[in-house]
């Protein structure tokens, strides 16, 4: 599996293929999702304080075998409990069983787009996370951080995908020097069986899903699906050996449901 990374403006290499673990529950589905995608050679493992498997997760790189340099691990402050982003930091990396992560997030603006990112910015200070970014902010947003903050988010990770193409938040983001990092990207299976998707799959031989994965990092954007199967994970892996045509670009990019908006989100959904 080709290890192919974005660098952040900070240095830090990015893995531009890796595993969500949003709604898997804490426990042998989480450890052994984990561990076979380690396995299957993914370096890039996504986790949350919210989505409360980050101890899954550890006990899963642990089992691995798998250097923990080796891993790039992503974990989101919870902004609804209103605490300091510096001390949940410290919780997240007891659980994980490490000594940093890779990348530090604050996951939705809750409560104001500034207010954790002193925090934020004390983590990583503290050695706690290399990098630090945000999720699910849209333009404004991102902009008042980059304004506030003396340290700017590297990162954006926001839903995106063919039918989720925020042309205006994604050439913000660019502006800014803010990689954008897909999640959802196959809208959580409901992409998978639209027509489009389906035509350019069976004409590639391939699956809808390495279509659709495909079209994110064959625009540098880090994506993370999420499975608990063995052999999506490794199905979803193989989107290295191929390439989409610029007509089949230009029909997956005619999908978008969002009319190219710069907004992060629909809808609130916290």
């Amino acid at each position: 599996m080709s290890q192919a990374t974005r660098r952040l403006t900070d240095g830090t290499e990015i893995p531009l293929l890796g595993l969500g673990v949003w709604q898997v529950p804490d426990g042998p589905a989480c450890v052994n999702a984990v561990r076979w995608a380690l396995e299957l050679g993914y370096r890039h493992i996504d986790t949350a304080q919210a989505y409360g498997n980050e101890e899954s997760v550890g006990r899963a790189l642990r089992d691995s075998g798998v250097a923990r340099e080796d891993v790039f691990i992503t974990t989101k402050f919870y902004p609804r409990r209103r605490g300091d982003p510096a001390a949940e930091a410290e919780h997240s990396l007891r659980r994980l069983g490490v000594d940093q992560v890779d990348l530090y997030i604050v996951h939705w603006p809750q409560g104001g787009a500034t207010w954790a990112w002193p925090g934020m910015e004390k983590a990583r200070e503290l050695g706690c996370t290399r990098s630090i970014g945000v999720s699910n902010f849209d333009v404004d947003e991102l902009a008042q951080v980059i304004s506030a903050g003396s340290v700017p988010p590297v990162a954006n990770q926001v839903q995106f995908s063919p039918f989720e193409h925020r042309r205006g938040l994604l050439e913000a983001c660019e502006r800014s020097g803010v990689v954008l990092e897909a999640y959802s990207p196959l809208g959580t299976g409901r992409h998978l069986g639209e027509a489009t998707v389906t035509q350019i799959a069976e004409r590639l031989g391939r699956t809808p899903a390495q279509v659709l994965l495909r079209w994110c990092v064959q625009r540098e954007i880090p994506v993370i699906p999420k499975s608990t199967h063995r052999e999506r994970l490794e199905e979803n892996a193989q989107i290295f050996d191929f390439t989409l045509t610029d007509d089949d670009m230009a029909a997956l990019d005619a999908l978008d449901r969002t009319r190219g908006t710069a907004r992060a989100r629909e809808r609130k959904w916290w």
